[in-house]
């Protein structure tokens, strides 16, 4: 891709916010906007399209949450009930009328903006697995130094790969998925059901959580699932954030609930590695903010699990483009050829 002056609408549709950025041809970003996603999710597009676009754009390029129907151009991101089916190609395209639109999953862009723009200075990723770990698990892939989306836009779809058939239900519809083990959302009920109260946390917060006191390590592993753990989660709540920061300061729940998202996620790119041959694995998303706590584990699962040759290889990395990622994705995908 030359520099040029064609600028592209870049969208990244989360399930808790909406981003959007301008993006050039040589991957200079400028007016970029963020907004939680509101009751009226279309409301919420509606505004960040609007506080960032402009006359003359090239296109525009949209990472959404899935599962998708690319060729459809519809969305139904699991983590936004309220969208199902939803036209949201048509939909931008009502906001930025005659620029042409393309649409990919999120972590497929997170995936394309990292072969795009991750390694400045160095040649792109030949064969790479994204993934994104957030309010929801996505990946997407890149084979033969070329992004891979397949039929309808969900290829590289890892968060929903059956890890533990015998695990928790998971939105997408399936069981054992990897985002019931490796999601935020989904690590945070674990360990509030076992007894975590996060260091420090103000005593109406706890209350709010309903979190109980916490026992050991040991009784938060053997402990079952209580079946109203998904509406534990409330304004106010214990977070992700928390969870890392307390797994961080050695608090065994937390440290577990890393452990168990990182042995899920593990086992899951393992299984992507081994049909696709892959050299390299990038993890981005809020999650990821965690740095070691949750990477660390990540390649001790790996390599504790990785039996043929060619699967010890895998490199494990954070992005290097954190929030970014996924709107260099969708802008690569929307700039001309």
């Amino acid at each position: 891709m030359t520099a040029s002056g064609r600028v592209v609408l870049a969208l990244d549709i989360g399930g808790t916010k909406f981003a959007a950025a301008l993006v050039r041809e040589d991957g200079s970003m400028s007016a970029r906007a963020e907004i939680p996603v509101g009751p009226d999710p279309a409301a919420t597009l509606d505004e960040v399209v609007r506080l960032v676009a402009v006359p003359g754009l090239a296109g525009v390029g949209i990472g959404s949450a899935g599962p998708l129907d690319a060729v459809a151009g519809t969305v139904s991101p699991v983590n936004i009930p309220l969208w199902r089916d939803f036209p949201l190609v048509e939909a931008v395209g009502e906001l930025v009328p005659g620029v042409p639109v393309r649409l990919a999953g999120d972590a497929q862009c997170m995936a394309l903006g990292e072969w795009w723009r991750g390694r400045p200075g160095r040649e792109p990723y030949r064969n790479l697995l994204g993934i994104v770990v957030s309010t929801g698990v996505g990946g997407g892939l890149v084979i033969d130094g070329v992004p891979y989306l397949g039929p309808t836009g969900n290829a590289g779809h890892i968060g929903h790969i059956t890890v533990d058939r015998g695990g928790e239900p998971c939105p997408c519809g399936g069981t054992g998925c990897v985002e019931t083990f490796a999601s935020g959302p989904s690590m945070v009920r674990w360990a509030l059901a076992r007894g975590w109260i996060p260091d420090g946390l103000a005593p109406d917060a706890q209350a709010a959580a309903g979190a109980p006191g916490a026992p050991g390590a040991q009784a938060a592993a053997d402990a079952p699932d209580p079946a109203d753990a998904r509406d534990t989660l409330v304004a106010g709540a214990p977070d992700a954030r928390l969870l890392a920061r307390d797994a961080a300061r050695g608090n065994p729940i937390a440290r577990l609930a890393f452990q168990r998202a990182a042995d899920a996620l593990g086992t899951a790119i393992l299984s992507a590695a081994a049909l696709f041959d892959l050299d390299n694995v990038v993890i981005g998303g809020g999650v990821s903010a965690a740095g070691p706590t949750l990477l660390d584990p990540v390649r001790q699962a790996i390599a504790r699990e990785a039996g043929l040759g060619f699967l010890r290889r895998l490199r494990v990395a954070p992005t290097t483009l954190a929030r970014d990622a996924g709107l260099y994705g969708a802008a690569a995908l929307a700039l001309p050829p």
